[in-house]
């Protein structure tokens, strides 16, 4: 008997949904869309859009979601939406639900992934097979999740580790804390530096510091569009100063903060940087600065140096996770 599934990406920025068909011959994609999730006051108006295209009643439905999920509910950190598997189980009758944090529904998803999918950045990487690993994203916020690995099963873990406080490294970041710290009126989390609202902050900070001249065409650019993607094409593709330094020291804070979450899971089994971010600014992580951060922890810099650091190319890895999380719930 065939059995109808969907799945979710929901993130602060743009939300993926898909259906899939699952049978006896293996599941098959029926129909995926993307939609800007500022669009839509509610979730349910956003799955009203596409429901109107589905073939059938939905069998279960697994969302992976930006922000803490409590008792099968969710406000979203960076969306003023509220998500319950109840309100959705009324949404859509007989199926069965479960909301997972994005970062938790990356994981299974992660897990799933063939090698091709990912890109090694650390060339001293050695396998660790039976260790825990660990998932971080930087996209519209800074997602991260556990791998942890007990006897010969994975078991996932979401946190809202990209809410921890930010930690300075060198004195041109020690400025940067206290500037934002005055700004934000106390606590600066990692998140409002590794994302995307993050490279506009670190750009105009540095800026401000004089440590490069602005481009006055990026500039008029800057006041009407998306900082991030103009920041990271102005960087790589021509070689603005004051966009690559900005690219550099994100790059360097990813790093640390990457390091961090090894360190605090001991996920020697390695990490994988997931979000949209990671991929569109590969050649500044494959330059070196990321790793080094990455490795910057003092006694235990030689035990990260050996730790594998792959990037997801995967874009839709949330979306594969929830998907296989759907395909649990009916089997």
């Amino acid at each position: 008997m065939k059995k109808i599934l969907l799945a979710g990406d929901i993130g602060g920025t743009k939300t993926w949904v898909s259906l899939w068909e699952a049978g006896r011959h293996g599941v098959v994609c029926l129909l995926e869309k993307q939609f800007a999730s500022g669009d839509f006051d509610r979730f349910e108006d956003l799955l009203s859009e596409f429901l109107r295209e589905t073939p059938g009643l939905v069998t279960a439905a697994c969302f992976g979601v930006a922000g803490p999920v409590e008792q099968g509910i969710c406000h979203t950190t960076n969306l003023p939406w509220l998500l319950s598997e109840k309100a959705l189980a009324d949404y859509l009758p007989g199926a069965k639900i479960k909301l997972l944090n994005d970062l938790e529904a990356a994981a299974h998803g992660v897990i799933r992934l063939s090698e091709n999918q990912l890109l090694e950045l650390n060339p001293n990487a050695q396998s660790k097979i039976n260790a825990n690993r660990a998932v971080i994203a930087a996209g519209t916020g800074l997602g991260e999740a556990l791998i942890i690995r007990h006897g010969s099963q994975d078991i996932i873990v979401a946190t809202e580790g990209g809410h921890c406080d930010f930690a300075p490294n060198s004195p041109l970041q020690d400025l940067l804390l206290a500037k934002l710290r005055k700004e934000l009126g106390g606590h600066v989390s990692y998140e409002r530096l590794v994302s995307g609202p993050g490279l506009a902050v670190i750009y105009q900070f540095l800026r401000k510091e004089g440590v490069a001249p602005e481009a006055p065409t990026l500039a008029a650019s800057l006041a009407k569009q998306d900082p991030a993607p103009l920041i990271s094409e102005w960087g790589l593709e021509k070689g603005d100063k004051l966009c690559l330094e900005t690219l550099n020291l994100f790059a360097s804070l990813y790093g640390a903060e990457t390091g961090n979450l090894v360190l605090k899971s001991l996920a020697l089994g390695g990490v994988y940087l997931a979000g949209g971010i990671a991929v569109k600014i590969l050649p500044i992580l494959q330059q070196g600065e990321f790793m080094r951060a990455f490795c910057d922890k003092g006694r235990f810099g030689s035990m990260l140096a050996q730790v594998s650091v792959k990037v997801v190319l995967n874009p839709k890895v949330v979306l594969e996770g929830a998907k296989q999380v759907a395909l649990q719930l009916i089997e």
